[in-house]
């Protein structure tokens, strides 16, 4: 009997080691437990699978790393390992406890108190919902979830046990059992596209919220009454712009606190501001990001604005103005003001910006594209008839300037740069060239085409005026002429260049004659020269003779007329003397006197060598010789 208690005994007391070793469970450093209970006098309802207050099945309390005790008969204990998000991934929580979620709702709404979902009984209390949880558990986050209460969805792979007969339980769960592709729960990053080289910005669709207001095609937080308060109160539309483009992301962390987008009023659907730079922790279930290029202004460009959101159309454009209407910024429209230089990041969907070129723009009908631009693409070379019926091949070159001032006009009136090259300046250009070389011949208009090119720079300038675009130049580049025509014009050219050649002979053989009379004025250069030193030699002489006659001339006649006065004042004085002889002497004695007084100074001798005398006195004979002497 001893012995039977004995045994009795070793096997109890082995039975209770048994148990007690059964029930006793090493819980991993990052494991949790889940406890079950196998049976209870209370049960759980139909809608909640975590008991909280001894019922039977899984219960609210986790055993945290260690040695636990949970008795083996009442308790099963499962292990489970904590939660761990990697390095550039996010943790989507999903809880299969708390309250329904509302009609139409799509996510559970998220109090401060939840924390990071580690406390259930605080969850439950404080009105947790079942379903998606509007926060994400950022990388490197390692937390002991309930791993029935709720399910993390990682890119790898999805930690707890799902409840809901809607989960797929064939095989391990993954993001696929969700609906969601791998990249969906990684880390958004927003940054420059190394293939392209372009920057980026984030476009965001978000998939709950109250409806967009009527008309709206895109929500931004508050609408758009700060435009309309800053524009009564005289702001620029610089300031206007920089208001609008500047986002309210830090109202709700870009779009990472969902519960406070929608706190601020969030709408459902795209949104007007983007993600800039960086790296965001984002719902997949909540929100979806398009990348997209910024919107880039180079130097010599302005963007022209198209708005699709904000306030009414208020025309700004003036009542001249007929092509459409320009706005201010902030309203629907075209923006009177467009973006210069700078980045700006802008949404497509709710702006559209067409780049226009402030610098000349070179546009080209030819063969050659533009490689600056390329807006010259579909442009090719002129073909026209003269009025002959000779065909004409013509590229042309044409400069265009648009003011920045002016290009909301200019989009206003033709839409885009393209149709104002491809409609406007294609026909301008095209027609009237094809109009001027059809009312005048060939030959003219190859003689004439420094004019031509005059005409048309004109004309084309005149038409481009009516669109707010200055012309700068028009030039005719190349001109491929027909060949019957190029040999109608070599023929003629040929013949003026005969004409010239026989026109170069004539006057080399002109030449010629003046080159041989100047080389034989040349070769008597000397005589010449010699003649003509003697011509001048015997003219000057002449001259002196000449000068010499004049003067003894005047000489002789002045002489004459002095001696002429002094014979005659001498005569004069005489005749008074030989008067006064006469009265005194007597005519005979007076003509003596006045006789020998002669001789005596002539020289002639009174008395001769030989004196003979004849019959007469001495008187008479010396008065004979006298006499002789004065006859």
């Amino acid at each position: 009997m001893l012995t039977l208690t004995l045994v009795v005994l070793a096997v109890l007391l082995t039975l209770a080691g048994i148990l007690i070793l059964l029930s006793l469970h090493r819980i991993g450093p990052t494991e949790v437990g889940l406890v079950t209970r196998r049976f209870s006098n209370r049960r759980l309802t139909d809608d909640n699978p975590i008991a909280f207050q001894g019922e039977a099945g899984y219960q609210a309390e986790l055993l945290m790393p260690g040695i636990r005790f949970q008795f083996c008969l009442l308790y099963a204990v499962q292990k489970y390992p904590w939660v761990q998000i990697p390095a550039g991934q996010i943790g989507v929580v999903i809880a299969q406890i708390g309250n329904p979620l509302p009609n139409g709702a799509k996510s559970a709404v998220y109090r401060q108190e939840f924390g990071q979902f580690t406390d259930l009984d605080t969850f439950v209390k404080n009105g947790g919902q079942k379903g998606v949880q509007r926060p994400v558990l950022s990388p490197g986050t390692t937390l002991p979830l309930h791993p029935v209460a709720f399910l993390v969805i990682t890119r790898d792979r999805v930690y707890g046990t799902p409840v809901s007969e809607q989960i797929p339980k064939d095989g391990p769960l993954t993001a696929a059992s969700f609906g969601l592709h791998p990249s969906d729960l990684e880390v958004v990053r927003i940054q420059r596209d190394p293939a392209s080289q372009q920057d980026l910005i984030g476009i965001v669709t978000v998939y709950e919220g109250d409806p967009l207001a009527s008309g709206d095609i895109a929500s931004r937080l508050g609408g758009y009454t700060d435009i309309a308060t800053i524009e009564q109160s005289a702001a620029t539309d610089a300031e206007i712009i920089e208001r609008l483009l500047s986002s309210k992301n830090e109202l709700h962390n870009s779009y990472q606190d969902f519960q406070s987008f929608l706190d601020q009023n969030g709408r459902i659907g795209l949104q007007h501001d983007p993600l800039l730079y960086g790296a965001y922790n984002l719902n997949p279930f909540l929100v979806r990001v398009e990348r997209v290029p910024m919107l880039v202004v180079e130097q010599g460009q302005v963007a022209v604005v198209k708005s699709y959101v904000g306030l009414p159309t208020a025309d700004t454009s003036g009542t001249d103005f007929k092509f459409g209407t320009l706005v201010r910024p902030g309203h629907r429209g075209i923006w009177q003001e467009p973006l210069r230089t700078g980045k700006y990041p802008i949404n497509p969907y709710c702006y559209k910006a067409e780049l226009v070129p402030t610098a000349i723009l070179t546009l080209n009908w030819a063969e050659r594209v533009s490689a600056a631009h390329k807006l010259d693409a579909k442009l090719e070379s002129i073909i026209a008839k003269s009025n002959e019926g000779f065909v004409f091949k013509m590229d042309l070159q044409v400069q265009i300037h648009i003011p920045d001032a002016r290009a909301p006009r200019v989009i206003s009136t033709v839409g885009t740069i393209n149709n104002l090259i491809d409609e406007v300046l294609q026909a301008a250009v095209g027609n009237h060239f094809r109009d001027t070389l059809q009312s005048m011949p060939a030959v003219r208009f190859i003689e004439t085409r420094q004019q031509v090119q005059r005409s048309a720079y004109e004309r084309i300038r005149e038409q481009l005026e009516a669109y707010f675009v200055e012309t700068r130049g028009v030039y005719i580049q190349d001109v491929i002429l027909p060949q019957d025509l190029v040999g109608v014009l070599t023929e003629r050219e040929i013949a003026k260049q005969e004409i010239a050649t026989f026109e170069q002979q004539k006057q080399a053989q002109l030449q010629r004659i003046e080159t041989e009379q100047a080389r034989g004025t040349a070769d008597m250069q000397a005589e010449l020269a010699k003649s003509k030193v003697g011509v001048n030699i015997r003219t000057n002489n002449a001259n002196a003779r000449k000068a010499e006659a004049e003067g003894e001339s005047f000489y002789i006649e002045q002489t004459g007329q002095a001696r002429g006065a002094e014979v005659r004042a001498v005569g004069l004085a005489k005749a008074e003397a030989f008067d006064a002889q006469v009265r005194a002497l007597g005519a005979n004695a007076t003509a003596l006197v006045n006789a020998v007084d002669s001789l005596s100074k002539s020289g002639t001798p009174i008395v001769p060598n030989i004196l003979v005398t004849g019959g007469g006195g001495t008187i008479e004979a010396l008065a004979a010789t006298l006499l002789k002497s004065l006859s």
